[in-house]
């Protein structure tokens, strides 16, 4: 058993090392917290072979740079780029709206005022000067408008860097500036106008022009055919099995009022008439055994059919997802809370990354950053670990209940017998995790890479986010759970790194636990190897951090996440003292003595623990020591006073905490923390990216948002629970029988 230890450590140290030779040859540098990061930092990358120049400065101009800049892409300046035209119908169109212009015609002062222009706070953060593509698309509607253009408009947004001087702008700018023009200019035609604009900066160059909306269409697509068609289909086998359910219930309810009535009948009439025939007796309860026989016999050649089907039944899965009653004594209470405001907590950090992405006041950004209770979003990262910690905790607690509760003999079996058995377990318990978690995860990353193709067609902003590309590439890396493995410009679904860590943990957990069930001395032997594994995660993550120059501060709560953030290594921690603290409730069975001052002791402890890995940076940020010990052992260091918070709550030293986080109504809401953690960021994509121009960001405005994206993602969980996640339980537990 001790090559097996050293086996495992060893793999964990080959992996880490080899990811860090796989990324040594990339310098890790911070991004600054400029306008150029917060600019550039968010857009889609993009080829240099795309990026084409603007003409040289007039030198019969005598402007300022900033008069300059005011006026770039004035459309009343646009005569002189006529002539860098080829197409001639683009050339007319054009001339049409520029003389129409002058004249103030209805329809093209709409088309000037539908395109984009500076507007002011460019050097606080406004990069977007997108115009209004809805407004653009409402000018032609001739029931709104008495005079609509006379050639087709279209709606444009081009991509473009632009260095005004040193001191302006110090860094490149990436500017998105939308341009309601004629449909017949096209995307070289109106490339080509935004060239002929006369550059008086340092560099304005021109990386992509597009259609907005493109050519994608959701209807030519196959996998929105598949999803839907599964859609569809689920839906109706949902239905029917409600209808079902619904009449077997008032069939056995109208049965039970008969005999109801019968049963007084009979009583009435024993009560009235003394002289009864034993006789009559003896028939009515012969007929009594033989429908007791014949339901028996219906139930058991339709039984399995009607239980595949009442697994899909809406009716019963709503009643178990939203009861508040359906809690064991057995239960761990307070895990209810913490799951919920873990997800809470996360879908609050996503709220702000959301806002960050779309707002125009971006510079707000930085001076948000330095608010000491923004440190509550940038070191949201403690918030997954709390689920790590609770999926350790409730696989170990479960596992041990389970198998203590079987009566069954032990039976000698020699090594091989012994082998095949535990092999063939193991083989069932990551089978029934997998066909549970894997259905309601496939559909979201299904709906996610069709979201983001959609948006990338229709948004005006240009996002990050290129899951519609890995997503179609890379899909199979989040079926088998490994995309964590892999850089971070490959993954499909980023935050589903969460899923394949925790997966990878509960194989290895699974292992321990086989082992430490056999007797004592295999629990000794499972205790020795979580420390050897806990000890080898902060060497490798203390090695990491110190080699790449870690710094822990505010401005960067993802950084080195190829190397450290996303990693097993750095992430176990707190999944395995969820392990041991699950080992512990099963050994006292949820009961301990504990002295106020001990307690008193631990709740303060536990408390300035998670206060101080929370809100402990400073403005400044760690020096690289102090800041790679803080990545080896900080997620270590929250599950430690989870540990204590849980093992207090359990064993009634949780006072008026416990009675908290025990709240009932947290218990539906703790049910769908799984299917609310793989929907809200998908939901996030497609409220913001679809809007027709930039929000201006502020703390109320993230706490509007976070709140409607709250209750819009609990509300799709539940529906996505009742679809892919409860049927599959029910059918696993039928199956697994």
């Amino acid at each position: 058993m001790s090559k097996f230890v050293v086996l495992v450590c060893a793999t964990v140290i080959w992996c880490a090392a080899r990811t860090t030779s796989e990324t040594a040859s990339v310098t890790y540098t911070y991004n600054s917290s400029d306008l150029s990061y917060l600019s550039n930092g968010i857009q889609f990358p993009v080829a240099e072979s795309e990026v084409q120049p603007l003409l040289g400065a007039d030198i019969r101009q005598n402007i300022t740079e900033m008069q300059w800049f005011s006026g770039l892409y004035d459309h009343f300046k646009w005569w002189t780029h006529l002539n860098g035209l080829d197409s001639k119908r683009c050339r007319g169109d054009i001339m049409t709206y520029l003389r129409e212009l002058s004249n103030a015609t209805s329809w093209a002062t709409k088309m000037y005022d539908a395109s984009g222009r500076y507007t002011g706070q460019f050097f606080f953060g406004n990069d977007y000067w997108l115009g209004s593509k809805t407004l653009c698309k409402e000018l032609t509607n001739i029931e709104t408008n008495k005079e609509v253009p006379p050639f087709e408009v279209y709606f444009y947004v081009a991509k473009i860097r632009i260095n005004i001087n040193n001191q302006a702008t110090p860094v490149t700018r990436q500017l998105n500036l939308g341009e309601c023009l004629p449909r017949s200019c096209g995307v070289a035609g109106v490339r080509m106008l935004l060239a002929q604009e006369r550059n008086q900066g340092a560099s304005v160059n021109i990386v992509g022009v597009r259609e907005v909306p493109g050519k994608y269409s959701l209807l030519s697509d196959l996998k929105v055919h598949i999803l839907g068609g599964t859609v569809l289909i689920t839906v109706a086998i949902i239905v029917v099995a409600s209808l079902t359910e619904i009449i077997i219930k008032k069939r056995h309810r109208l049965v039970e009022h008969k005999d109801a009535e019968v049963e007084n009948n009979n009583q009435n009439q024993n009560n009235n008439n003394n002289n009864v025939d034993d006789n009559k007796y003896v028939k009515r309860s012969t007929e009594m055994v033989l429908k007791e026989e014949n339901n028996k016999t219906n139930k058991t050649r339709n039984g399995i059919f009607l239980r595949l089907l009442l697994s899909f039944s809406a009716v019963s899965n709503g009643k178990k997802i939203i009861s508040v009653d359906r809690v064991s004594m057995e239960s761990i209470k307070c895990i209810h809370g913490l799951r919920f405001f873990s997800i809470g907590w996360i879908i609050l950090v996503h709220s702000y990354l959301e806002l960050f992405a779309i707002a125009d006041n971006k510079n707000l950004r930085i001076l948000t950053e330095r608010g000491f209770m923004y440190q509550t979003i940038s070191n949201a990262t403690f918030s997954v670990d709390t689920f790590f910690f609770i999926s350790g905790l409730l696989v170990t607690l479960l596992y041990f209940r389970t198998e203590s509760k079987k009566q069954l003999p032990k039976k000698p079996k020699n090594t091989c017998e012994d082998i095949q058995a535990n092999t063939l377990k193991f083989l069932f318990m990551l089978l029934y995790r997998v066909f549970r978690l894997t259905p309601a995860y496939l559909f979201v990353l299904g709906a996610n890479e069709i979201v983001l193709r959609y948006i990338h067609n229709h948004s005006v902003f240009s996002p990050a986010i290129i899951d519609h590309v890995n997503c179609d590439k890379f899909w199979w890396r989040n079926a088998l759970y490994i995309n964590n493995f892999y850089p971070r410009d490959e993954f499909c679904m980023l935050w589903s790194w969460y899923m394949a860590n925790d997966t990878q943990f509960y194989i290895l957990a699974s292992i321990l636990l086989l082992i430490a069930v056999r007797g004592p001395k295999h629990v000794k032997f499972a205790a020795v190897s979580i420390g050897v594994l806990m000890l080898a995660s902060w060497i490798v993550s203390f090695i990491i951090a110190m080699k790449w120059d870690y710094i822990a501060r505010v401005e960067e709560p993802f950084a080195l996440f190829d190397q450290l953030y996303d990693k097993p290594w750095l992430r176990i921690g707190p999944y395995l003292i969820g392990i041991m603290a699950g080992y512990m409730l099963f050994r006292i069975d949820c009961k301990i003595s504990m002295s106020p001052i001990v307690v008193t002791a631990g709740w303060v402890a536990s408390l300035a623990c998670l206060a101080s890995l929370v809100y402990g940076l400073g403005r400044e940020g760690l020096a690289v020591p102090g800041s790679a010990f803080y990545a080896a052992l900080g997620h270590t260091a929250w599950g430690l006073s989870l540990a204590w918070i849980t093992i207090a709550c359990c064993t009634g030293h949780g006072g008026v905490i416990n009675a908290f986080l025990s709240c009932k109504l947290f218990l539906p809401l703790s049910r769908l923390t799984y299917c609310a953690y793989l929907v809200h960021p998908v939901l996030m994509c497609a409220t913001s990216f679809v809007l027709d121009g930039s929000l201006h960001l502020h703390n109320a405005m993230a706490i509007v948002i976070f709140s409607g994206n709250v209750v819009l993602s609990f509300l799709c969980a539940f529906a996505i629970s009742l679809a892919f996640e409860a049927p599959v339980v029910n059918l696993l537990k039928i199956v697994f029988a």
